[in-house]
């Protein structure tokens, strides 16, 4: 009995942070549509930079048109996974690989480069390393996670 409790609340609880993450997979997907189609809040401390001012990479328009779409897909196949959604015009091996894939493309991106990005960088006093450190490589960690999880 007590593990059958255990257990239905361990579900509960990856069903749970599965809605979230694919919650912010989506709004994360809005941000990077806003700021293709011109929006420019937000926008300084999301690039990799040198120094402060020293951008690494300047991505255009359709990268970032790309990186919304990915992201979209990503959360699509998450809430496919959690049985949110169904999803009929992909195989399962798409759907169960993919989950995988995503989740392995989220640690790769929390480990880093081992220079700008991820928690094994060398620049650490950038406004965006700051920004990586406390948000976006720990993020990065717990959406691979759930998607191992789930």
């Amino acid at each position: 009995m007590f593990v059958v409790l255990l257990l239905q609340t361990y579900l509960i609880m990856i069903y749970f942070l599965g809605v979230i993450s694919v919650l912010i997979l989506f709004f994360i997907s809005v941000i990077h549509f806003y700021w293709a189609f011109g929006g420019k809040r937000g926008v300084g401390g999301v690039i990799p930079t040198k120094t402060n001012e020293d951008k690494v990479i300047k991505p255009p328009v359709i990268a970032t048109i790309l990186v919304g779409l990915f992201l979209s897909f990503f959360a699509l196949l998450y809430a496919e996974k959690l049985q949110f959604v169904s999803i009929k015009f992909l195989p399962n091996w798409i759907i169960n690989n993919g989950v995988y894939t995503i989740a392995i493309i989220f640690l790769l991106r929390a480990i880093g480069d081992f220079n700008y990005v991820g928690f094994f960088k060398k620049i650490k006093t950038t406004q965006f390393a700051k920004s990586d450190t406390k948000y976006f490589s720990p993020l990065c960690l717990f959406l691979a996670i759930v998607g191992i999880l789930i």
